[in-house]
């Protein structure tokens, strides 16, 4: 269940009325391997298979989708993901709750925040004119945004804009998570899509889609100094802003 109903005072012009009100959902989520627990993020239920999948890749904790034999329901709000072979599960273990707006909170120590990611060969850039039809084509897709207004969004399109998956949560780097878990399933690395947000582009957002190959991020809002450094770093295209026909390029290349 993505939304739940709740009463709400709505004051308009200074006068109060009581109003039914559709509002997002938000749960924890215990992640495990084996038995032992590697994470508890602040999710909205819904797709947590691919969350599961999108957090392992992502963190370096598979390096491929084949390594995940399946994911286990083991009780209420946890997950176990079986493996084909043996993870260091202290090396990825995160000691504090992830919420739904941080996803490095919670990391060990500041050195497990920069995960090692690939480095892109050159390739054709996205075209412009491509790059300002896909928030438009995500936000008709976001069906429990639409209800609430409450939860965040990340779609996957291909290099010349053909809508493949979109999830919503209301944490961005779970959405993230999700839809990588999600095209995870079919192709990997994920190195001729260009990945679309709905807010700003963290520093988290874009490690994601390194590890995950997509060699362009597109966010409707600003990216931050540590986001666009490490673009820079592996080569990666990042565009902001991206609303009403503009964007700012802040690094990479777009044709």
């Amino acid at each position: 269940m993505r939304s739940t109903e709740r009463d709400v005072v709505r004051f308009e012009d200074g006068t109060p009325s009581v109003l039914h009100d559709q509002v997002v959902v938000e749960e924890p989520l215990e992640l495990r391997i084996g038995e032992t627990p590697i994470a508890v993020v602040m999710r909205t239920p819904g797709d947590d298979a691919d969350l599961a999948l999108g957090f392992a890749l992502s963190e370096g904790i598979l390096i491929d989708p084949s390594e995940l034999e399946a994911v286990v329901e083991v009780g209420e709000n946890r997950l176990r993901l079986d493996t084909t072979r043996r993870i260091d599960v202290d090396r990825f273990r995160r000691n504090l709750y992830t919420s739904s707006s941080c996803g490095v909170c919670g990391k060990g120590s500041i050195d497990a925040v920069r995960i090692t990611v690939p480095e892109f060969p050159d390739r054709p850039a996205v075209e412009g004119t491509v790059l300002v039809k896909l928030p438009g084509r995500m936000r008709e897709r976001q069906a429990t945004f639409a209800r609430t207004g409450g939860l965040h969004a990340a779609a996957l399109f291909t290099m010349d804009g053909v809508f493949q998956v979109v999830r919503e949560d209301i944490g961005r780097h779970n959405a993230v998570d999700k839809v990588i878990g999600a095209a995870a399933r079919d192709a990997w690395p994920l190195t001729s899509l260009v990945l679309m947000v709905s807010g700003r582009i963290s520093f988290e957002i874009v490690q994601k889609a390194a590890m995950a190959g997509i060699p362009c991020v597109a966010g409707v809002s600003a990216a931050s100094s540590l986001a666009i450094e490490l673009g820079s770093e592996v080569g990666m295209t990042v565009v902001g802003f991206l609303r009403d026909g503009t964007f700012n390029l802040y690094t990479g290349r777009v044709g």
